[in-house]
């Protein structure tokens, strides 16, 4: 009981923070609307149906790229992490990708792909991959040493060493890089929502909003984002908290 008694300190701090800047005027309220009436009008979008074509376009595109990510990013990552050697020798084209920011890549992506849904779910798909590939490498590259070193003086081979030691070592890393990835996947989404035609999306919600200064509506479609983020990366805690139990012993 303790433990979701603290969890709910930092939600209860934010709309106590938000309250306090409405009621005293910090920021005009109609810029920037108080608590309540956000939470209110999220609620309204929701039951009356108004954004449900919305959330699930942009979860679909985010569950494609994601998977795509991972279909590509696991492989990859496992393979360049067997070789330490294999991965500094594309270690800076991960980590030029990787650094450089997602919007700068929608031109090229746009140039490829064409104002369409491939080229949000490809960028996306992208820039998620090269945090799956960096993470699962450097899991398996840092597989404790010990249980290498026994595994090798018992007689096993390179295969069964990496199927039953690097793979599984690799594990608690490699669920850190799916975390970031999905939540990463979320970000570009909705962002190339805002900035790549499309009809539906939360994306495409929120810059309408602002656009026709519907400001509640925009706060509660940011509020709805926010929450799936977070929905995800619960998801993948609980996931990583039931498989990788072991983790660390």
């Amino acid at each position: 009981m303790k433990k979701y008694t603290i969890a709910i300190i930092g939600p209860i701090s934010l709309i106590f923070v938000w309250f306090i800047i409405v009621k005293f005027q910090f920021i005009n309220s109609f810029f920037l609307p108080d608590p309540l009436t956000t939470i209110q009008k999220l609620i309204q979008l929701l039951t009356s149906g108004i954004i449900i074509g919305d959330l699930v376009s942009t979860f679909d595109r985010v569950a494609l790229a994601f998977a795509i990510a991972s279909v590509i990013g696991l492989p990859l990552g496992l393979f360049l992490g067997r070789s330490e050697k294999l991965y500094r020798s594309v270690e800076f084209l991960i980590d030029f990708f990787r650094s450089t920011p997602a919007t700068a890549l929608f031109p090229l992506f746009l140039l490829i792909f064409g104002i369409t849904d491939k080229s949000k779910i490809a960028v996306a798909a992208f820039s998620s991959m090269l945090i799956i590939i960096f993470n699962t490498s450097y899991g398996v590259m840092h597989a404790r040493k010990s249980r290498i070193l026994a595994a090798k003086i018992m007689g096993a081979t390179k295969m069964q060493i990496f199927r039953w030691i690097l793979f599984w070592e690799s594990l608690p890393q490699t669920f850190i890089g799916l975390r970031s990835a999905v939540s990463l996947s979320l970000v570009i989404i909705v962002v190339s929502e805002m900035f790549i035609g499309t009809n539906l999306g939360l994306g495409r919600r929120i810059l309408d909003a602002q656009i026709t200064y519907e400001i509640p509506n925009m706060y509660a479609v940011i509020l709805l984002t926010g929450i799936i983020g977070y929905l995800l990366n619960f998801l993948f805690i609980i996931i990583e908290k039931r498989f990788l139990h072991w983790s660390g012993k």
